[in-house]
């Protein structure tokens, strides 16, 4: 689930001061509660097919985290009424599952997170259902492009600003709009954590990246032009011209190694 940029975030200049660094053995929650996270986003990823509605792709998460003996992370989340957010074609993220059914040419976005002992685990990944046009499918292979390039930057020595700029590049490279109004996030025994991270401005800028981080890098990326607007539910974010969205989302801790992505897909 999408952080809004300055939610709770006060001066971004501290940041570097309040950013969670974990233990090994908390990694390893962590990469265990990924694991979870990211098997339900594929068992749902996999039911996505005309004629099914988002409310049953809904249910399928919820009885496969049952499953798994994980709950959602985003049920109740400052009131969110559902276990996963599913968000159709112009829908850009936070989308509530109902009685919509999916059709041919739709893309799906479905953003899943999960608790597993404490810890949190989080992923999103965009589907094309039987897609045609040369546009949406680039948006979202591109969008998804987009994400690994700021997943390639995070390691130890970087600044934050280097993921964000890797993300902005991808998508201008690909002439897609970036969505400033919310962005990654730093997770862990909170699934908003410091630091905030945006997918747009310079690189070298920001909190130097540290081993023991555990970050979500997650590009929303616009076929037309950046500008969004919230629905009267409060939570449905959809673009302002109504042209499709993608969006993609990796959990990642920094290590010694380089960046480990803990929702494998």
């Amino acid at each position: 689930m999408c952080r809004y940029f300055g939610s709770r975030g006060g001066d971004r200049r501290k940041q570097m001061n309040t950013i969670v660094i974990k233990t090994p053995e908390e990694i390893e929650m962590m990469r265990q509660a990924g694991g979870k996270a990211a098997e339900v986003l594929r068992i749902v990823c996999d039911a996505v097919k005309p004629g099914v509605t988002t409310k049953e792709l809904d249910d399928l998460a919820l009885q496969t985290m049952e499953g798994l003996g994980v709950t959602s992370a985003f049920l109740n989340y400052m009131g969110y009424p559902a276990q996963t957010c599913i968000s159709v074609n112009d829908t850009v993220i936070h989308g509530i599952p109902g009685n919509r059914k999916i059709k041919d040419g739709d893309i799906v976005s479905i953003d899943v997170g999960v608790w597993h002992n404490g810890f949190v685990g989080d992923n999103a990944k965009t589907v094309m259902v039987n897609v045609t046009d040369p546009e949406v499918k680039a948006l979202v292979h591109n969008t998804e492009a987009a994400l690994m390039a700021g997943v390639a930057e995070a390691k130890p020595g970087g600044r934050l600003g280097d993921i964000s700029h890797a993300v902005e590049v991808m998508a201008n490279k690909s002439k897609l709009s970036v969505v400033r109004e919310f962005v990654g996030h730093g997770c862990g025994r909170k699934m908003h954590e410091e630091p905030q991270i945006p997918n747009y401005g310079p690189s070298g800028r920001g909190p130097l990246l540290r081993e023991g981080m555990v970050l979500c890098i997650e590009p929303m990326l616009n076929l037309g032009a950046r500008r969004i607007r919230t629905l009267d539910d409060g939570w449905t974010v959809v673009t302002a011209d109504g042209k499709p969205s993608a969006h993609f989302e990796h959990m990642v801790a920094i290590t010694a190694d380089g960046p480990e992505i803990l929702t494998p897909r």
